[in-house]
C-alpha cells in the first residue's frame, strides 16, 4: 500500500517513471477486456496508475471498483481521482472511506464542473474547490492519504473562452493546495512543449512550489478526430508545425498514430534537455488504449529505460488470460501476484485448448520483449492490442475498454455556462422551435449539440434534406450517416484507416422520437421491414428499458463501418449492438436533463426539455442494404 510520494522518493537520482491514466469502461465486456490490457501494460513498468471519477450514481462506483480491482487484483498502485464541486459530503466520504478500506492511499483532488445556475447546487456541498477537499481530506484522514492535484501549463480555463488563460493567474490557488498538503502536481494535458518548459520554470521561482514533484500529462495521439477534440475540451493549444504534419495524413489514421509517436517522443525529449532532467516522471492519459502507449515508450530514448529496468516478467507471478477480443481465444499474459488455477474462456469457464496453448507459449511469455511486441502491435499476438485501434466515437466496438474514447470521461453538454447555452441554443420553448435549434446545427449555423461537439462531417451533406424533414416532424437527430457502396479510403469524405482501402457503410440514424407516434405510427408502419430485419432497430427510454428486433441476450452485433485493406483482416470501426446501445441512451437521456438546468426552473424552456426527457424515445435504425443509398430515408419518411 504505497504512496505515489514515498515510491517516487524511492528511485535513484537519474531514474525516470511513467504512469498511466484509465477511465472506467462503459460496458461489462469493456471492462474485463481492460483487464487484460492493463496485464500487459503493468509490464511496461508504471509506478502507478489513476481512475477517472464519474460523480455520483453507477459511475462513481464503476470508478471505485476499477480502482479496487487495480490496487488489490494486479497489485498496481492507484490513484483515484476525486472531483467535489456540487457534490455532497456524503458521496465524498463514501469514496475515501471506500479507498481505504481497499487499500488505496492515493487521491487527485480536483475541483470539477460547477452546476451552471446557483438553483442546481446540491445540497450539502461544502467543496466550492480542489483546496477545500484537499483541507477535508487532511483534516479527516491526517497523512494517510497522498494527494496529488492539476496544474495547468497554459493556465486555468472557466467557460468556452480561453482568450484569457494565464498560468500565472493559477499561481495563488496552486500554493494555497499544496500549503494544505497536496504532494505532486499532474498537469492538463497539452502538445506545445515550450508552454510546459516556461510552466516548469515559472513553479520554480515559488519557494513554495519549487520542490514539489511536477508530472507532465501527455494524451498520445491515437486519431486526428480524437486529437482534435481532446484539445479543443482541454483549451490545448496546438504548434502550427505539429497540425500541419498531421492535417497531410488526416485521412490516413495508420500514419496519423505513427506521427503521434514522433511528436510525443519530441515533446518528451524537449522536456528532458531544456529542464535538464528535472522532470522526472510522465503521465499518459491513456484512452484505455495501449498501443500508441507503447509505442511512445519504446521509441523514447529518455523513457525506454523504464520498460526495461525491471528486467524479465517473472514467471511465478505471471498467468495466461482471455484475448481482449471477445471473438477469438488468443492467449496473453497475465502480470499478477495471484495465482489462477486455469485459463478461462470469454464465458469465464476453463478453457483446455487455450490452457494448451498458453503452456506451450509460456516461455515466450515470460519475456518483456514478447509483452512489449504484443502491446506495440507486432507479432502473432500483436491483434490484442490493436482490435480497436480504429474507434469512431461512441460507436466503436463495445467490447472494446476505449468504447466512448474521450466521452469516457462522462456525459458533457460540451459547454460551460447557462448564458452559452442561450447563446448557441437560445430558449427554446416549442417543438418547432427546439427543431430549428437541430435545423440550424445541421445547417452550420451553430456548431454543436449536446450530443455533439464537432462540426458536422462532410458526408452528413449527402443526407442533409432528408435530416431536416426528420427533424422538421419533432424527431430530433442526434447521429447518422449515409449508406457507401465502396470507396478508397484516402476519400475526402468518407476516408478513414490506412492508404489502398475500400469502405462500406450501411445506413443508419438515431432519432428521439415521441414515444405515442412511434407506438402507434411508426413502429407499426415498419413492423414487416423490422420482422424480416431488413431494418434492424434499438429503442430505449429514460428509464433504461430497451427493446429491439435484434436478439438482445446474445447481445447480436451489426457492423454499420467497415473497411477492406492491403495485409490487413476486415476492419470494423463502426458497431452497433445492446451493449453499446444501452451504455448510450442512459447518457443520452442525461443530456436532455443537464440542458434543461441551464434554464430556470418551471420555466418554459425547462418544461419543454423535461417533457422530451420523460416521453420520447430514442430509436437507432440501421438499413442493411447499403447498395440504396435512398433505401433508409425513403422508408422512414414515407407517410
Amino acid at each position: 500500500m504505497s504512496t505515489v510520494k514515498d515510491k517516487i522518493n524511492s528511485l535513484g537520482p537519474n531514474e525516470k517513471f511513467i504512469s498511466f491514466e484509465f477511465f472506467p469502461p462503459k460496458t461489462d465486456s469493456g471492462f474485463r477486456n481492460l483487464l487484460a490490457r492493463l496485464n500487459r501494460m503493468s509490464a511496461l513498468n508504471p509506478l502507478f496508475v489513476t481512475v477517472t471519477w464519474g460523480a455520483g450514481g453507477s459511475t462513481s462506483e464503476k470508478s471505485l471498483d476499477l480502482a479496487g480491482t487495480f490496487q488489490n487484483d494486479l497489485g498496481l498502485t492507484t490513484v483515484l481521482h476525486l472531483t467535489c464541486t456540487n457534490t455532497n459530503k456524503e458521496i465524498i466520504d463514501n469514496a475515501l472511506k471506500k479507498a481505504k478500506e481497499n487499500g488505496i492511499r492515493n487521491i487527485l483532488a480536483l475541483r470539477g464542473d460547477p452546476p451552471r445556475a446557483e438553483e442546481y447546487w446540491t445540497p450539502n456541498c461544502d467543496f466550492n474547490a480542489a483546496i477545500d477537499l484537499v483541507k477535508y481530506i487532511k483534516q479527516e484522514y491526517g497523512d494517510y492519504f497522498c494527494i496529488g492535484v492539476a496544474g495547468y501549463p497554459e493556465g486555468h480555463v472557466d467557460g468556452s473562452d480561453g482568450a484569457l488563460q494565464d498560468p500565472k493567474k493559477d499561481i495563488p490557488y496552486l500554493i494555497e493546495k499544496v500549503e494544505a498538503g497536496a504532494d505532486f502536481i499532474i498537469t492538463q494535458l497539452f502538445y506545445d512543449a515550450d508552454k510546459f518548459i516556461k510552466y516548469e520554470k515559472l513553479l520554480s521561482t515559488y519557494p513554495q512550489l519549487k520542490d514539489i514533484t511536477l508530472i507532465p500529462g501527455l494524451m498520445p495521439i491515437t486519431t486526428y478526430k480524437v486529437f482534435t477534440r481532446a484539445s479543443k475540451l482541454s483549451h490545448a493549444s496546438i504548434p502550427d508545425d505539429i497540425l500541419t504534419k498531421l492535417q497531410s495524413s488526416i485521412n490516413d489514421d495508420d500514419a496519423v498514430k505513427s506521427l503521434g509517436v514522433d511528436i510525443l517522443t519530441d515533446i518528451i525529449s524537449n522536456i528532458n534537455t531544456e529542464t535538464q532532467g528535472r522532470i522526472r516522471g510522465y503521465h499518459f492519459y491513456s484512452l484505455n488504449l495501449e498501443k500508441a502507449v507503447a509505442s511512445i515508450l519504446d521509441k523514447s530514448d529518455i523513457l525506454r529505460p523504464v520498460i526495461q529496468s525491471s528486467g524479465e516478467a517473472n514467471d511465478e507471478g505471471n498467468d495466461a488470460i482471455v484475448s481482449d477480443s471477445d471473438e477469438e481465444e488468443r492467449v496473453i499474459p497475465q502480470i499478477n501476484k495471484r495465482r489462477r488455477s486455469s485459463i478461462m474462456n470469454e464465458n469465464g469457464l476453463a478453457d483446455t485448448n487455450s490452457a494448451q496453448k498458453a503452456l506451450a507459449g509460456k516461455a515466450l511469455l515470460n519475456d518483456k520483449k514478447v509483452l512489449l511486441d504484443i502491446s506495440t502491435g507486432k507479432g502473432a499476438l500483436g491483434k490484442d492490442a490493436t482490435w480497436d485501434d480504429f474507434p469512431n466515437g461512441r460507436f466503436g466496438d463495445s467490447n472494446s475498454p476505449a468504447y466512448g474514447e474521450i466521452d469516457g470521461y462522462g456525459p458533457n453538454l460540451k459547454i460551460h455556462s447557462h448564458e452559452e447555452a442561450s447563446i448557441k441554443w437560445g430558449t427554446p420553448e416549442t417543438i418547432k422551435e427546439l427543431s430549428k435549434v437541430f435545423v440550424d446545427y445541421l445547417s452550420g449555423r451553430i456548431d454543436v449539440l449536446p450530443w455533439a461537439d464537432n462540426a458536422l462531417s462532410p458526408e452528413t451533406a449527402l443526407i442533409q434534406e432528408e435530416l431536416f424533414e426528420l427533424n422538421g416532424k419533432g424527431w430530433f437527430s442526434s447521429a447518422s450517416q449515409p449508406a457507401v457502396n465502396g470507396c478508397k479510403s484516402s476519400d475526402n469524405i468518407f476516408g478513414w484507416g490506412p492508404g489502398n482501402g475500400v469502405i462500406y457503410q450501411k445506413a443508419f440514424v438515431e432519432l428521439f422520437i415521441p414515444r405515442e407516434q412511434w407506438e402507434t405510427e411508426l413502429y407499426p408502419r415498419l413492423k414487416k421491414q423490422f420482422d424480416e430485419k431488413a431494418i434492424t432497430y434499438y429503442q430505449g427510454d429514460s428509464q433504461g428499458n430497451i427493446t429491439s428486433n435484434l436478439s438482445i441476450e446474445h447481445n447480436t452485433k451489426n457492423a454499420i463501418t467497415w473497411g477492406v485493406f492491403p495485409q490487413k483482416e476486415v476492419l470494423q470501426p463502426t458497431i452497433i449492438d445492446y451493449e453499446s446501445f444501452k451504455a448510450w441512451n442512459e447518457e443520452a437521456f442525461h443530456l436532455w436533463l443537464e440542458w434543461a438546468r441551464c434554464y430556470k426552473k418551471n420555466s418554459k424552456s425547462y418544461d419543454l426539455l423535461n417533457n422530451i426527457y420523460q416521453n420520447y424515445v430514442l430509436v437507432s435504425f440501421v438499413h442493411h442494404n447499403f447498395t440504396d443509398e435512398y433505401a433508409l430515408w425513403n422508408v422512414l419518411l414515407d407517410e
